[in-house]
């Protein structure tokens, strides 16, 4: 997951259900612009973000943000849009909604409150087929544009002795199977699709690829034991990977061999920006690390608040933020 794990899990609406919940509409608020805001991104044609509450603002000059009318109020986590109409976004509760018109509204495509795990990322391949991902290995998969979800166990991301331990399992007592493979696989944080390749970070160091669009799955060799909430492919063709305590990691080769970046910082890394030159790196307590030539230049917001995501948006970065949408010139 993102930053603020814990407060990803404490916001959300995480509570044993008796009987079937409906979704309650977002509030409309004056000042939703102002409050938690997880994910942002510009789809060519405007700002989306998302957050608290199911806020979701659209703006396209980055001052002026507009409230879109959501049909649910948990907290968002990641937005997604595959051109300047067609979006997604994921939260708390297996949510996902959908907006055909570039944000401005948004329809549910599901909801399951039962399954209580929240759905970290969402990434499309074209404008039918997609996956959304989050924890303990919460996987979906579509291939008719959201219309319907099927939910996948990715039983490829388990070391060889869990394969066994769930074989063994499945044979003495298949109540006891069903309820493992429903936490046995750590939190799936973040996807991100190059070439014909997916590339996923997550929990416990995970670090993973897929050449079959997330049908099966190889776990490079751990570089880290700790959450990592973020890979890209930068320009130069450079994996960056970066996660918990300010750990960022860079690779030459596709992942076969990582070199440590020291980020003068122990803010965890929420989320990597491709810049033309680098990459940007929003993290907590106010930090912006920006990443060029194999080095880090550190710095920070006087107000010391998480920084979630950010967009590039022309002369300026837009920051989605702990408080709300925050504007910083452009280095």
């Amino acid at each position: 997951m993102k930053l603020l794990l814990c407060t990803l899990f404490l916001l959300g609406s995480f509570s044993s259900l008796a009987e079937p919940m409906q979704p309650q509409a977002a509030i409309m608020a004056k000042k939703a612009s102002q409050t938690l805001l997880t994910d942002i991104v510009n789809h060519g044609q405007g700002l989306v973000a998302v957050g608290k509450y199911g806020n979701i603002l659209t703006s396209k000059d980055a001052i002026n943000w507009q409230q879109a009318q959501v049909p649910v109020n948990v907290l968002l986590t990641s937005v997604f849009f595959i051109d300047d109409q067609l979006g997604w976004a994921t939260g708390h509760d297996a949510t996902i909604l959908h907006s055909q018109d570039g944000g401005l509204t948004w329809q549910l495509q599901n909801y399951q409150p039962e399954v209580d795990k929240p759905l970290l990322d969402i990434l499309f391949f074209d404008n039918k087929n997609g996956i959304a991902i989050g924890a303990y290995g919460l996987f979906y998969r579509t291939t008719d544009a959201g219309q319907t979800w099927q939910s996948e166990f990715q039983s490829t991301l388990l070391y060889d002795e869990d394969v066994e331990f769930l074989e063994e399992l499945k044979q003495s007592d298949n109540d006891a199977y069903l309820n493992e493979i429903n936490a046995i696989l750590p939190h799936l944080n973040q996807v991100t699709f190059y070439q014909g390749k997916l590339l996923m970070v997550g929990e416990l160091g995970l670090i993973a690829t897929s050449e079959d669009l997330g049908k099966t799955w190889q776990r490079l060799e751990e570089i880290y034991p700790g959450s990592f909430f973020d890979i890209k492919v930068l320009n130069n063709g450079q994996w960056l990977v970066a996660g918990l305590r300010g750990n960022v990691f860079f690779s030459e080769d596709e992942g076969v061999n990582w070199l440590t970046i020291d980020t003068q910082s122990q803010s965890t890394v929420n989320q990597i920006l491709v810049t033309e030159t680098g990459a940007l790196l929003s993290a907590n307590n106010g930090v912006y690390l920006h990443f060029e030539n194999k080095e880090i230049v550190k710095k920070q917001h006087a107000d010391g608040k998480a920084l979630l995501s950010a967009v590039k948006h022309n002369k300026t970065i837009v920051f989605a933020s702990e408080v709300g949408i925050q504007v910083q010139e452009s280095k």
